[in-house]
């Protein structure tokens, strides 16, 4: 008698990409530092989009997050977070939580089906 192979699911919820953007026309280099990475000022460059947007779009597990952005050294808070909590250098951190992803049903068109 066989067995069928068990399939592994993956372990915890699966990362997704969570957009991030900035407008800042006069920047040169623009990073994403948050709580998911560290708070490293340089390790999430941002990239130029044109016309003084930076965009960057990250892996990140549901749940909840700061963040702030670094353009040629200063630390920004997201002029475009809902929100935004007191961190302790007396600025602003901006927020931003992940909600897992739900498989929608697969929908389909009654009148294309044709009938048994």
């Amino acid at each position: 008698m066989s067995r069928k192979p068990k399939t592994k699911s993956p372990p915890g919820p699966v990362a997704h990409g969570t957009y991030f953007e900035l407008v800042e026309p006069a920047a040169r280099e623009v990073f994403l530092a948050g709580s998911f990475n560290g708070w490293d000022p340089t390790a999430t460059p941002m990239i130029p989009l044109g016309h003084g947007r930076w965009g960057k779009e990250v892996a990140l597990k549901p749940g909840r997050y700061e963040y702030r952005f670094v353009a040629d050294g200063s630390w920004i808070t997201d002029p475009a977070a809902k929100e935004c909590v007191p961190n302790p250098y007396g600025e602003s951190n901006s927020v931003i939580v992940v909600r897992s992803q739900t498989a929608r049903p697969r929908q389909t068109n009654p009148e294309s089906e044709s009938a048994p």
